[in-house]
């Protein structure tokens, strides 16, 4: 009997059931491996699927990759991944694309309507036992400003056109009468001063990196409220507590922060203005089955010689639109 190639899967302390990684080992070698022992488990291995998406393990472990042709990523973001060797290689690199979409903008969605109804606010006040009448404001005819157009930002723009807001958008090229986006600019300095919700789903490229620094902030509308859905090293964090602290901006809801984890004591947690959570905005319940799904019907395609889908474009660091 031929044996079947080795598929190498990247785990931290959550393995895929064998129940969802049925169709794949029923037709290869599948090697379960924490990143300490990845190197050797990569040794042979013709598919490396990272289902421990925020590993740092893969550049350590390239030089085992003797035989590697795909790679698949757990996640929609590649940066992780993407170091020189990897770039220059002819390994394909495949992510989950989509999978998130959804679950992200209902959490954009519900970080706006907290911070127009003062959500945060009214929990304090609860806390404290106090009856205290306030007036909110309204989301609806707010203009929102969403700085990526993959799939992620979508999917939100989607979602908060339909609760009455005016979408606007920035991306790698500008252009007019986009169906999701209506107009979309390429200057992001340009584009801040007219939004009241500025949200963040761009990918982590060396584009991308930093974007937003004291300059980004300062263009914002004092009353503006900042969103960060895409990477942490998005932002430059220091220029980020200064403008919050200063009140060049009125918040900021942060899913992902640069460093992350964030360390004890660091100024952020404790900004009345802000709000955060631990990069589980798209993680809704069920969501480990989908991204194995993902991979494994993806397998299906690699392994009859079918195209793959959600292939990123190694120069750009993400899947072309």
């Amino acid at each position: 009997m031929e044996q079947g190639p080795i598929v190498t899967v990247l785990h931290s302390d959550s393995v895929p059931g064998a129940d969802l990684m049925a169709r794949v080992a029923g037709r290869a070698d599948v090697r379960y491996t924490e990143a300490s022992g990845l190197a050797d488990a990569l040794r042979g291995a013709e598919v490396l699927f990272v289902y421990d998406f925020l590993t740092r393990a893969v550049p350590d472990a390239w030089h085992a990759a003797d035989r590697l042709r795909w790679l698949h990523m757990g996640s929609t973001g590649v940066d992780p991944v993407m170091f020189p060797e990897l770039r220059e290689s002819e390994v394909v690199v495949t992510n989950t694309r989509g999978v998130f979409d959804t679950a992200i903008a209902e959490y954009v969605l519900g970080q706006l309507l907290g911070f127009a109804k003062d959500l945060g606010g009214s929990l304090r006040l609860q806390q404290r036992h106090v009856w205290r009448h306030r007036e909110s404001e309204r989301i609806v005819g707010a203009t929102v400003l969403i700085v990526g157009t993959g799939t992620i930002g979508r999917a939100i723009a989607r979602l908060l056109r339909a609760a009455g807001m005016t979408v606007r958008a920035v991306g790698r090229r500008a252009r007019t009468t986009d169906p999701d986006f209506g107009n979309i600019g390429a200057d992001l300095l340009a584009e801040l001063p007219a939004a009241d919700y500025v949200v963040v789903a761009a990918p982590l490229t060396p584009q991308t990196r930093k974007m937003f620094d004291a300059r980004a902030f300062a263009a914002m509308k004092p009353h503006a409220r900042f969103v960060n859905v895409g990477r942490g090293e998005l932002v430059v964090t220091d220029d980020l507590v200064a403008a919050l602290s200063a009140g060049s901006i009125a918040g900021a809801a942060l899913d992902v922060v640069d460093p992350e984890p964030l360390p004890t004591g660091h100024p952020l947690w404790d900004l009345p203005n802000v709000l955060i959570t631990p990069h589980n905005s798209g993680d809704f319940i069920g969501w480990r089955a989908e991204i194995v799904t993902a991979f494994t019907e993806n397998f299906d395609k690699w392994i009859t010689g079918l195209p793959l889908d959600n292939v990123v474009d190694k120069e750009l660091g993400y899947v072309p639109g």
